[in-house]
């Protein structure tokens, strides 16, 4: 049973290769035709303008090793399926045969001001992470499991998302009023000479396979 002391990762942000990227499938953009757009995923930035924004894919690898909580990469102990997506119920691998439920998040980037092509550097698209990367490969996402108890059990056994018997539900409203005070003091706002952490020389790396 997954429990306290379980974390992976997904991703890695110092990729900049797309047969690097590809292994991992789960992670990567959608560009929004309509805020309900969820196909045509690709691993790097897209190309053209998007109608409704960006939308960064996360989703995590759903085999377990059955052993282990960790493992020194973070990422070992956890496999994408065999075969398949776990929501067309792909077969874990043997060495990972324990099936766990699907952990993914999207974020909608509102691109839309930016769509003007006209702006658009003559090299490429336009946006780049935090972290320096202007390819988009490097997209990538923690887990850290913060279930109290054995709340997270008792719902799988319930099989519930909302309104569970054993489990009291929480409003959008309710969610959003837990903050946290930033623990870094830095200028995000406005007209940057560089990204935050990143120097000139460190933005917007190229793909080492284009």
């Amino acid at each position: 049973m997954i429990s306290q002391g379980f974390r992976m990762i997904v991703g890695n942000p110092t990729i900049n290769a797309k047969a690097k990227a590809s292994y991992f499938r789960g992670v990567g953009y959608t560009c929004l035709a309509t805020q309900n757009t969820r196909d045509i995923v690709s691993m790097d930035f897209p190309k053209a303008p998007c109608k409704e924004g960006i939308m960064a894919i996360v989703k995590f690898p759903t085999c377990w090793d059955g052993k282990n909580l960790d493992s020194p990469d973070h990422m070992s102990h956890m496999a994408y399926t065999e075969t398949g997506t776990f929501e067309t119920n792909g077969k874990c691998p043997s060495t990972h045969p324990i099936p766990t439920p699907q952990l993914f998040y999207e974020v909608i980037w509102d691109t839309k001001p930016f769509n003007n092509k006209a702006d658009w550097p003559a090299d490429g698209q336009p946006f780049v992470w935090s972290f320096g990367d202007g390819v988009g490969y490097g997209n990538h996402g923690d887990y850290i499991f913060g279930w109290k108890d054995n709340s997270l059990q008792e719902i799988m056994d319930e099989k519930c998302y909302i309104n569970c018997r054993t489990k009291a539900t929480q409003s959008v409203a309710q969610a959003n009023k837990c903050t946290i005070a930033p623990t870094v003091k830095e200028e995000y706002d406005g007209w940057l000479t560089s990204l935050p952490g990143v120097s000139n020389a460190q933005l917007r790396f190229k793909a080492d396979d284009e």
